[in-house]
């Protein structure tokens, strides 16, 4: 299985790009993992909310396949902690799915569109984080959750 994390827009900070990178490599001795950025929408100030989530909606959608698996970064998801999550993981395995993919959305969420697509939403917190850091996050915790599956000592009951 492939886990494949789609995001708008690029981190410009070093630092998070710097460990995102090395939670990228840490999760490649478990899975294959891809992170693809769909660039911001153009002159998106000049565009209302819905009209920025169609577009991204969009863009978003051109990058799934039929057989994948479309799992939502969404604040009214389903929340887990993380060995609930790891379980998560390991039932998407199990069930011989060749890609499972997360999405972060825009600014304001997703389209109509995207939400008829999704197989599931998942939320990391009633909080909010940039778009930005979520990615690293989101990686931290795909590694996180591979440990735990190998019973290896990074996450501490």
């Amino acid at each position: 299985m492939t886990i494949k994390l789609i995001a708008i827009g690029k981190t410009d900070n070093k630092q998070l790009i710097s460990l995102i990178d090395d939670y990228k490599k840490r999760l490649s001795y478990y899975i294959k993992f891809n992170l693809e950025i769909i660039p911001d929408i153009k002159n998106s100030k000049n565009l209302s909310e819905v009209q920025q989530k169609q577009k991204e909606g969009e863009l978003i959608l051109n990058k799934i396949n039929n057989t994948d698996v479309l799992i939502l970064l969404d604040e009214n998801g389903k929340q887990l902690d993380s060995v609930g999550f790891s379980s998560y993981l390991q039932k998407h395995m199990n069930s011989g799915i060749k890609q499972l993919v997360f999405v972060i959305g825009g600014p304001y969420g997703f389209s109509e569109e995207v939400y008829k697509k999704a197989n599931g939403k998942i939320s990391l917190s009633k909080m909010t984080f940039s778009h930005q850091m979520i990615r690293l996050f989101f990686i931290e915790q795909l590694y996180r959750g591979f440990t735990i599956l190998k019973n290896e000592p990074y996450h501490h009951r």
